[in-house]
């Protein structure tokens, strides 16, 4: 995928009430060689929709505070990564929103790795 599809294709999302697929539920901690990383946020993908890396479509899910398995959100944001093959979705339940802010503290806990820029709704 082009840097200009990867771009195209972040986009059309922007605005669309989708449904996810959780693989991550809050409080998952994912394993590394040299640390844990727990998340604090429910975080999955749209299904059967390839993202930049060549694997689904990934959606940090706000708004959510219980581990959910699937939910209908709204793409809110999208999350540009300058330093990576991919970008990220933001969802939230419809009726919800969240200023740029929020959204950055809210997933920092991944985006510190990345130089990464917030584009809201």
């Amino acid at each position: 995928m082009t840097y200009e599809e990867r771009k195209t294709q972040v986009k059309s999302y922007l605005g669309k009430i989708v449904k996810i697929g959780i693989d991550r539920p809050l409080g998952y901690v994912h394993k590394k060689e040299t640390y844990a990383l727990t998340y604090p946020i429910n975080y999955g993908y749209i299904p059967d929709v390839l993202g930049g890396d060549g694997e689904e479509l990934d959606v940090y899910l706000l708004g959510v505070n219980e581990p959910v398995k699937e939910y209908e959100c709204k793409i809110i944001a999208i999350v540009h990564r300058h330093n990576d093959i991919e970008d990220k979705l933001v969802g939230a339940p419809v009726g919800i929103s969240f200023s740029k802010e929020e959204i950055e503290k809210a997933v920092h806990f991944q985006e510190q790795y990345y130089e990464s820029e917030i584009e809201i709704e």
